[in-house]
């Protein structure tokens, strides 16, 4: 907790617990909204639980475009650092916004429409980010998949996500070998019995993949003739994202958040002070164990609004 003192923590959690949906409503307040919610919590099917109902907003808008809109612009957005590559970016909010809004479009051209699932299937690099704001650009559903993931685990999560189309980079890299994604992805799809339309592939300098005709585009050259789209509105309650974990039964299993209840609760977390995730200072001592010491200091994300360090096998 950067700003907040542990006894304000406690009494926050504690209004949290006895006023839920008053509390929630003023967290909700700070976020633009297309249209305002008809009910903080609906639950009227429990456990079937719906936050926000009826309200109706987008996620990409209120991370990268209102900033934008609101004088800061030329503000760092994103920071790309990776010492194994030796490379560096920063991105101002403009270029996040100009670069996400240029992905969104080359997605709808290719055919990808609200409630569409996208696979991203990519390393820690800026594309990865963009493409996660481009799904919620234009209300299409992403589900990361960790770059590298062997290809029976990705057709299984293929066949239940059943993708419109699937993001990619030719190549990931870790501190003592280089791993090719092209050839895991296509022995996936091989495997998958649910077939994606297309695949579109960030060819990283390290290793350029072979692109199959009919199948597979270049990230770039399709990207480079697609207009900038604006952001689609969708409900509070419509999904964001799928994530998977494998589960006791060896079946992938699909966590499901939204859109509203997502971008609140992270909103929350902020206002609260807590900046840094906890799941991520929980992994770093096992992440350490698997790195060269000397390597430690791993791929960095800063958001604009809280400070997120995100560490991964793959950069």
């Amino acid at each position: 907790m950067s700003d907040t003192t542990a006894d304000e923590f406690r009494r926050i959690c504690e209004r949290a617990r006895q006023h839920r949906e008053e509390f929630w409503a003023e967290v909700a307040a700070a976020l633009t909204w297309v249209k305002p919610w008809d009910k903080v919590l609906d639950d009227t099917r429990p456990p079937f639980y719906r936050w926000f109902a009826g309200g109706m907003l987008n996620t990409c808008y209120n991370a990268v475009d209102r900033h934008v809109d609101s004088g800061c612009a030329d503000q760092t957005a994103l920071i790309y650092d990776s010492p194994v590559t030796g490379s560096a970016e920063r991105i101002t909010f403009a270029q996040l916004r100009d670069r996400t809004a240029r992905l969104g479009g080359a997605l709808r051209q290719l055919g990808v429409g609200r409630g569409d699932r996208i696979i991203i299937y990519m390393p820690m690099i800026p594309e990865a980010v963009i493409a996660m704001l481009a799904c919620a650009r234009i209300g299409a559903i992403h589900s990361v998949v960790f770059g590298g993931f062997a290809p029976n685990e990705l057709a299984a999560r293929i066949d239940d996500a059943k993708p419109t189309l699937i993001l990619t980079a030719s190549c990931g890299i870790e501190p003592s070998r280089l791993v090719r994604y092209k050839p895991l992805l296509d022995a996936a799809i091989a495997q998958a019995r649910f077939k994606p339309s297309r695949v579109v592939v960030y060819q990283r300098p390290q290793a350029a993949a072979e692109l199959i005709a009919g199948q597979d585009l270049d990230w770039n050259e399709t990207v480079a003739g697609a207009e900038a789209v604006a952001c689609v509105p969708v409900l509070a309650t419509d999904p964001l994202y799928i994530l998977y974990t494998s589960g006791t039964t060896g079946q992938p299993k699909g966590v499901v958040r939204d859109n509203g209840g997502h971008a609140v609760a992270l909103l929350g977390r902020i206002r609260c002070g807590m900046g840094r995730w906890p799941f991520v200072h929980r992994l770093r001592p096992a992440l350490e164990r698997q790195h060269d010491r000397s390597l430690r200091r791993k791929t960095r994300w800063h958001p604009g609004c809280g400070s997120i360090l995100a560490r991964h096998r793959t950069i």
